[in-house]
């Protein structure tokens, strides 16, 4: 019908995980539109940190540097016994992403950001107070219902792929028909943000208190919060745990009185276990919440929101201007879904170690990390084991040769450009196509498809066209590790394929023309 609008992309929800694809698909020139029942940024604080993988994707679309202005770096995690004696600490630490590996956030500081971020971008459209009542997936686009919440109107778009960003109880998942299965735990939790008015020694930490008799976490936020979070004990009253006098009994136990912090809320929640069971039903697509749930112990249910899209939207900008086949967007879920799972895996064994509550497990479990954290080689083993999963993929959108370096992530070093400028890699690579190379070799199949070669040079060479320095090693170090000589590297700067010193590097993939990402 040619009186219907109709777009590139359109984007149900837009929190952290619709306004990243917002931003993303903005960045690529595509036409985009943003359906939002809210009339404006949701106000109480949910997410609490991120890490530097979700940060890179945020440099990509030049906001990492507004972002982490807002931001509170993390420093050592403690689990803490009843007496507030760590018998376990863990610090994250770097894995090469180019930024600090745990930030504290506020949420509604990280949307205001974002959000402002998307107001660069004419080509997006957004729609704050427009619920989306249905949604159609024919074999060409896809035709959109939303209701006008301001007019009492209703509103028909069409889009050739939608990306559902709307939440944990997402109507579109629901309208599709898509199971969600998994579990919620059966204690309810009660979360606590509040001001702070001044600070006491540890309140910069984040702390687990591991307390059978009521286990807390205990952590600080950016912009002078702070959070505490405890579940209801069998009996309790929900509503009485929220008033001011059941908060300030608990904090007072903390050695927290008024002059320390001023309340701002108190919720109750639950935690879920969940995941889709389909990410993808024709030209829809579930992102963030709308397609899994997970516990908030390892601080990933937003990050894994923005890293679904970060997958997701650069294929979409592919197919969409025929640089790639359709063939590609099934690689969403295969690619996403192994990384989530293990990441909740985590969250949940975090969080079976700060929720024990029979007194004799909580002593032996006190007693014995205790004694395995002067090892070490411990802390640094649970950090890269049982904290956040490194990225990669082991299947999805690779070459089908197998190497060592094939579906990891590039480190993301500092590097001097072909013209002697000390840059982050990825300002250089512009999420487009690359090939780098520790050598001179010519890759002429990926040539043919647009796709430009750089050569990595050592520190002390001298900057020319297509090459890069490779300032501190970093980067040589990196692929000599993993016996990679050349590797091509996706838009979203995972290596598709890579090659030995004596092996060519396999063939790009069927149908690839790697056009270049437009300037807004």
């Amino acid at each position: 019908m040619p009186d219907i609008p109709h777009y590139d992309v359109a984007i149900i929800g837009y929190g952290p995980t619709g306004a990243t694809a917002a931003n993303l698909l903005g960045k690529q020139g595509l036409n985009v539109v943003v359906l939002e029942r809210d009339p404006d940024i949701y106000g109480r604080a949910r997410a609490i940190s991120t890490d530097e993988e979700v940060l890179r994707i945020w440099q990509q679309v030049g906001l990492s540097n507004r972002l982490q202005d807002d931001m509170l770096p993390g420093g050592p995690v403690a689990f803490v016994d009843p007496d507030g004696r760590p018998f376990i600490e863990v610090q994250p630490t770097s894995r090469g992403a180019g930024h600090p590996p745990q930030q504290f956030i506020y949420q509604p500081a990280v949307d205001t950001t974002l959000r402002s971020g998307v107001e660069r971008f004419p080509n997006v459209v957004v729609l704050t107070r427009h619920e989306c009542l249905k949604v159609v997936s024919g074999p060409d686009d896809t035709e959109i219902l939303a209701a006008d919440l301001s007019e009492d109107s209703f509103v028909r778009l069409r889009a050739s792929y939608v990306i559902a960003a709307d939440g944990g109880s997402s109507a579109t998942r629901g309208q599709l028909g898509i199971g969600y299965q998994g579990r919620t735990f059966t204690e309810r939790w009660v979360v606590i943000d509040t001001e702070v008015r001044k600070e006491w020694e540890g309140s910069s930490r984040l702390r687990f208190h591991c307390d059978p008799q009521r286990p807390t976490v205990d952590c600080p936020t950016p912009l002078g919060h702070h959070r505490w979070e405890f579940p209801v004990r069998d009996g309790e009253d929900e509503n009485h745990l929220v008033s001011h006098q059941a908060i300030w009994e608990i904090l007072r136990n903390q050695g927290i009185t008024p002059d320390h912090v001023g309340i701002l809320r108190a919720v109750v929640y639950s935690h879920h276990v969940r995941v889709a069971d389909r990410w993808r039903v024709g030209r829809v697509f579930l992102a963030g919440d709308a397609a899994h749930a997970m516990p908030p112990w390892i601080g990933q249910g937003m990050a894994s929101g923005v890293r679904d899209v970060a997958n997701l939207c650069w294929k979409l900008a592919a197919v969409l201007d025929d640089s790639l086949p359709e063939t590609v967007l099934d690689t969403y879920q295969t690619e996403r879904e192994p990384h989530l799972r293990e990441t909740t895996a985590h969250a949940v064994f975090a969080g079976k170690i700060i929720t024990e509550r029979r007194p004799l497990l909580a002593a032996i479990r006190n007693h014995a990390l205790r004694a395995l954290s002067k090892v070490p080689s411990f802390p640094r083993w649970m950090v890269n084991t049982k904290w956040i999963p490194k990225a990669h993929y082991d299947n999805g959108f690779l070459s089908p040769t197998s190497h060592p370096a094939r579906g990891w992530q590039l480190p993301q070093p500092w590097v001097l450009d072909e013209k002697g400028i000390r840059t982050p890699l990825d300002n250089v690579l512009a999420g487009r196509w690359h090939v780098l190379s520790l050598d001179a070799r010519q890759h002429s199949a990926w040539q043919a498809c647009d796709v430009s070669t750089l050569q990595v040079l050592p520190a002390g060479a001298l900057p020319r066209a297509g090459t890069i320095i490779d300032s501190d090693g970093t980067l040589a170090a990196w692929l000599t590790q993993l016996s990679a000589a050349a590797v091509a590297v996706r838009p979203d700067g995972f290596i598709y394929a890579a090659a030995d010193v004596d092996s060519s590097l396999p063939l790009p993939p069927t149908g690839l023309r790697a056009a270049p990402v437009p300037t807004r």
